[in-house]
Parts: C-alpha cells; sequence; structure tokens
C-alpha cells in the first residue's frame, strides 16, 4: 500500500469545482454513450463520476478539464486505468451478454442440512 495521498482529494475544492462543471457539460457516459443520471446518489453502479482521460496513476492531471469526462461508476470502474478503447470494447461486451436475471447462479443441485 502506498503512503502517498491521492491527488483527487488533496485539493478537495478544486476537485468540487472541476466536478460539477464536468457534470453541467455532459450528460453522456463517454465510454458506454448512455445518458448518466446526474442524480443518483454516489456509490451506486448508475452514478456519474468523473472520469480521466490520462489516469491519475499515468501521470495525468486530476484538475485539468480537457482530460476529465462525464462517466457511470460502472464503466469506470471497468475501465480502471486501461485504455479508453479497450474499456469501450470491455464494456460492450459486458453489456451485449444476457442479463444477470436470465443465469443461473449454479448448476450444482443445493444440499441443505435437512437434507442429510
Amino acid at each position: 500500500m502506498s503512503n502517498r495521498p491521492n491527488p483527487r482529494k488533496t485539493n478537495g475544492w478544486r476537485r468540487n469545482q472541476l466536478t460539477a462543471r464536468v457534470k453541467a457539460a455532459y450528460d453522456t457516459c463517454h465510454l458506454c454513450g448512455r445518458p448518466v443520471d446526474k442524480t443518483l446518489p454516489a456509490g451506486l453502479p448508475g452514478s456519474p463520476e468523473v472520469d480521466e482521460i490520462i489516469p491519475v496513476s499515468r501521470g495525468g492531471s486530476p484538475y485539468d478539464f480537457n482530460n476529465c469526462y462525464l462517466a457511470h461508476r460502472w464503466c469506470n470502474r471497468i475501465r480502471s486505468n486501461h485504455s479508453v478503447e479497450w474499456a469501450r470494447r470491455e464494456i460492450r461486451r459486458l453489456l451485449d451478454h444476457k442479463p444477470a436475471t436470465a443465469i443461473n447462479p449454479t448448476s450444482m443441485p443445493l444440499t441443505t442440512s435437512g437434507d442429510w
């Protein structure tokens, strides 16, 4: 674990100003192309987040408006510090699969203690 402080939090006021500016400037996720619901609270998969084109871990600035775009939290987590092209392919691949409700969690029968 690194002892370096998170550069996004060292100047919270400036980052908050940039986040508000990005949310005002964009309406769609730059990774999946779908609309972003800006009213959702932070932490939900569809909530808005600021994504840096050049990740901070690779020397990108968390305060440069030209380096920041709007993304869903889920899309931003998929991307991590990969390239935008890789993330778009991966998101498209994941979204093209069946919905989670159509996937069976297991093919093995569940044996409970009452069955013993």
